[in-house]
């Protein structure tokens, strides 16, 4: 066996004991969330799950049900996994899948960390990231921000593979690696928009390595021309679903649902805009201040940058001629979000800065891989200059990174992550309201149609276990409009929240209606459930 072979094969004996070690903190992680109800407490896990779930249970199951403003494939990959009622109610659905991502991050993070740095860097990455209390929470979650993560980290973990390889002659192991640089784009394509710019800006670092390597006529050239069709055709076939199920290629950017339409809708006449609104650098500081604090306590958050903008200073100029363009492009989220926040009505609030509270703070988790990459840097380039003018104290520099980043996560875990502070904060009033909306559903008969808008208040149906084809709701294209035109003949029972579309409906045609049950709850609206005294209820509509 060559040097090179045995160094390959102790790479991935590394890189597996990363994997379960991660393992066992995800492990960790579900066994202290999932008894203590957390894994539901996010709005948007609620959420994602509901899409999945009537893509199998509906009146109308199908591909169309994934909507058009969330990107498909979180979706697609919840699905064999929401079908079971009891994982469904439950969230374990929606853990499952976040929980794997999250071991593959942790695994490709150190790997990616040995491309440039020893062991010991590796280490200190890996272990900042993997021990992040916010990222331990969402990653029992059906959040997004797990899948998207893993994406990042192997998006740069193959592309810098790629990279060598070109500089090396090696083209047709260049090209294996750029098809599988082109899986892991294309699913993060189809996962959240960031992953669109993060596409272009690797695909014209591919271009770049293939024409300073002259690999055109090779197997990495031909490559490079599949992997740049199928980075065009990703999203083009999302804006043609937009415009072929909603009649508008950008319906998912001014929709009814886009985040300018909430924002719109949301936004009291005559109130201030939020912060970083038209202002990048505003936008910018939000963001980075949400990134750090859910990284670090709050007196240490400029610190930390200041550590991570010195740990990119070192591999700019320690490892210059290294291939660090894709670990640089782990700073990426800064520049994306100062845009989204300023001109795409995504607004980020934070405890610390007006207006003093919680929303969206789990997209400053995309720096995670930077953070921990760049202070593994920064280790290793301590460690390296202590070695010159103190070797026997060079050791105490890995040792103390690994004391700081343990003691990081303890503060950070005794003073609640950001992230789960966000999700307890916007549920304080959501789970109880849907807790008792679930005990008046399952007060119902379990046989009968029920006519409601359930998009915002999914959840009580996820805990009631009632299956989405018993309900006429608004996805439902084929009965949902002939269902509010007359409601009593529609279905068995009728379900109003104030003000939405069934309320309208109710009060325009409330003839043969009887009101059984009225549930409120602080901060909620109240929902009216109502009994049909129609003949044959809910017979008169049926699937087409």
């Amino acid at each position: 066996m060559t040097e090179a072979e045995t160094e390959r094969r102790g790479l991935r004996h590394e890189t597996l004991f990363a994997a379960m070690l991660a393992t066992l903190l995800s492990m960790a992680a579900f066994a202290y969330c999932y008894p203590r109800g957390m894994l539901l407490l996010y709005g948007d896990a609620v959420a994602h799950m509901h899409i999945a779930r009537r893509v199998v249970d509906s009146l109308n199951p199908g591909f169309r049900q994934l909507g058009s403003v969330w990107l498909p494939l979180p979706h697609l990959l919840l699905i064999p996994f929401v079908a079971p009622m009891s994982w469904w109610q439950s969230g374990m659905a929606g853990a499952i899948p976040s929980m794997m991502f999250y071991v593959l991050s942790v695994a490709g993070l150190y790997r990616l960390a040995r491309f440039w740095l020893p062991p010991a860097g590796g280490v200190v990455a890996a272990l900042f990231f993997g021990l992040n209390p916010g990222l331990l929470y969402m990653q029992t979650t059906a959040m997004t921000e797990p899948l998207f993560l893993c994406e990042v980290i192997w998006s740069a973990l193959l592309l810098t593979a790629c990279l060598r390889a070109l500089s090396s002659g090696r083209h047709r192991h260049a090209a294996r690696m750029l098809m599988g640089l082109g899986l892991v784009l294309l699913a993060a394509i189809f996962t959240r928009y960031d992953g669109w710019v993060l596409t272009f800006l690797e695909w014209l670092i591919v271009l770049r390595g293939v024409w300073r390597a002259r690999a055109w006529k090779s197997e990495a050239g031909g490559a490079f021309v599949l992997f740049t069709v199928a980075m065009a055709a990703a999203p083009l076939l999302w804006l043609i679903w937009n415009a072929r199920q909603f009649g508008d290629p950008l319906d998912f950017m001014r929709g009814p649902y886009s985040a300018k339409a909430i924002d719109a809708r949301t936004t009291k006449p005559g109130s201030p805009h939020y912060p970083g609104w038209h202002s990048m650098p505003v936008a910018a500081l939000y963001f980075l201040k949400a990134a750090e604090l859910g990284a670090v306590p709050l007196r240490w958050t400029n610190v930390l940058l200041w550590l991570t903008l010195g740990g990119s200073a070192a591999a700019v100029f320690g490892w210059r001629k290294k291939c660090l363009l894709p670990a640089l492009l782990l700073w990426l989220p800064v520049p994306f979000y100062a845009y989204s926040v300023a001109w795409g009505s995504v607004p980020i609030f934070i405890p610390p800065w007006w207006p003093h509270s919680w929303y969206n703070t789990r997209y400053g988790m995309e720096m995670l891989p930077g953070f921990a990459l760049f202070l593994g840097f920064l280790v290793v380039w301590v460690t390296r200059q202590m070695e010159r003018r103190w070797p026997s104290l060079a050791p105490l520099a890995l040792l103390a990174a690994v004391c700081l980043t343990i003691v990081d996560c303890s503060a950070l875990m005794r003073a609640r992550p950001l992230v789960l502070a966000e999700a307890v904060a916007n549920s304080r009033t959501r789970i109880p309201f849907e807790q008792a909306y679930a005990r008046a559903l399952n007060q119902l008969p379990q046989e009968g149609r029920i006519l409601a808008w359930t998009s915002d208040h999914v959840g009580a149906y996820q805990r009631a276990g009632i299956p989405l084809k018993r309900t006429i709701n608004e996805t439902d294209y084929y009965q949902w409009a002939p269902a509010l035109r007359d409601p009593a003949k529609a279905a068995g029972f009728v379900i109003a929240e104030d003000g939405d579309a069934v309320a309208k409906a109710v009060a325009a045609h409330p003839d043969g209606l009887s009101l059984l049950n009225i549930v409120c709850s602080t901060g909620q609206p109240c929902v009216r459930i109502y009994r049909s005294n129609a003949t044959a209820a809910g017979d008169s509509i049926t699937q087409k």
